[in-house]
């Protein structure tokens, strides 16, 4: 299962795990789309393709919530 990250690595910018527009690499490396353009879907700390996360529905989220540990080191 996948950990859904609460924001991106590289701005900071939330990525909620019911909505589209994140991107993450195969490590879970998590990216909001502007970023993931400005890397040419290409993760910086493996080298790894970003790809477009799927997003968790409202009531997957309920018994599997998403993380809440950022990782924006701003």
């Amino acid at each position: 299962m996948l950990e859904m990250r609460p924001d991106c690595e590289r701005c900071g910018a939330d990525t909620p795990a019911g909505k589209p527009g994140s991107f993450i690499c195969s490590f879970e490396c998590t990216f909001c789309t502007k970023c993931a353009d400005e890397l040419d879907d290409l993760c910086p700390n493996c080298g790894g393709e970003l790809m477009d996360r799927p997003t968790r529905s409202a009531k997957l989220l309920e018994k599997f919530p998403a993380s809440t540990v950022r990782k924006h080191k701003g």
